[in-house]
């Protein structure tokens, strides 16, 4: 099965050829690979249950959520059971990381569904993305 041995994601060469990677290209890197792996759960409610079972490694909050009360909570819960919070620059952006879009012919989102929140409970394999993300402090 040659197949499966070449096929790579773009994303993942560039960081490999490229320099040492930041959060910021981290982060999407790992929610993507949380998500093939059956990781990931999205939405407050999801991520609130994930928390409160002890399931949660990381919580992803986007920035422009402009609810006080759902950011309050879902800090709080993070404190509570010492899951560490990053933040996303949007919730748009956060949507497409966590796989809440359209994918065209072309390889490009479309119809993209904000996201607030997401929670990785599995990081799947273990890679740099994942090391530079635990090794971040805020």
């Amino acid at each position: 099965m040659s197949g499966e041995e070449v096929a790579v994601a773009p994303n993942e060469v560039a960081a490999a050829i490229g320099e040492p990677m930041d959060v910021n290209t981290a982060l999407p890197l790992v929610i993507r690979k949380s998500r093939a792996h059956g990781g990931l759960v999205r939405g407050l409610h999801e991520a609130a249950k994930a928390i409160e079972k002890h399931n949660a490694h990381l919580c992803v909050l986007a920035e422009d959520c402009d609810q006080p009360d759902y950011v309050k909570l879902v800090k709080a819960l993070c404190a509570d059971h010492n899951v560490k919070v990053l933040c996303a620059p949007s919730a748009k952006t956060l949507g497409e990381w966590a796989g809440l879009c359209k994918i065209d012919s072309e390889g490009k989102a479309r119809k993209v569904v904000g996201c607030g929140c997401v929670v990785v409970k599995d990081y799947g394999e273990q890679h740099e993305a994942v090391e530079v993300v635990q090794q971040y402090k805020d």
